[in-house]
């Protein structure tokens, strides 16, 4: 399984574990994850389960603003892999394979991975 953790925005903390089914994030009050960000789109970003591949598509919906997977602009159906961060909007997602049982596990994979984001100071 894998899981969408917010990582800055007005939800940063949030999370969506995938399941093995297609899920649509934006602003739409229906979605699975509502993100209340102005530039996202009601239905912004879609994530699809590959059967035949066994990993995790991405997909922009015709957004306004695009969707950015790494800081580039993804026109087509893009794979996912583990630690990508995706741009919609002002808000930033973090794609992980990991599955969680609560938000704070959840939570606490997002801090060691930002941890690991950090560049070291060499003095």
């Amino acid at each position: 399984m894998a899981s969408i953790i917010v990582t800055s925005g007005e939800q940063k903390g949030e999370y969506l574990p995938l399941g093995r089914r297609t899920s649509v994030i934006g602003r739409g009050e229906a979605l699975p994850m509502q993100i209340l960000d102005d530039l996202v789109s009601r239905k912004h970003l879609r994530i699809w389960f590959n059967e035949g591949t066994n990993k995790y598509d991405a997909e922009d919906m015709d957004s306004r603003h695009g969707v950015f997977i790494n800081r580039h602009k993804i026109t087509e159906r893009t794979p996912l892999s583990e630690e990508d961060e995706i741009l919609i909007g002002k808000t930033t997602l973090l794609f992980t394979e990991k599955d969680f049982d609560d938000r704070e596990s959840a939570l606490m994979h997002y801090k060691k991975f930002g941890e690991r984001m950090r560049p070291t100071r060499i003095e």
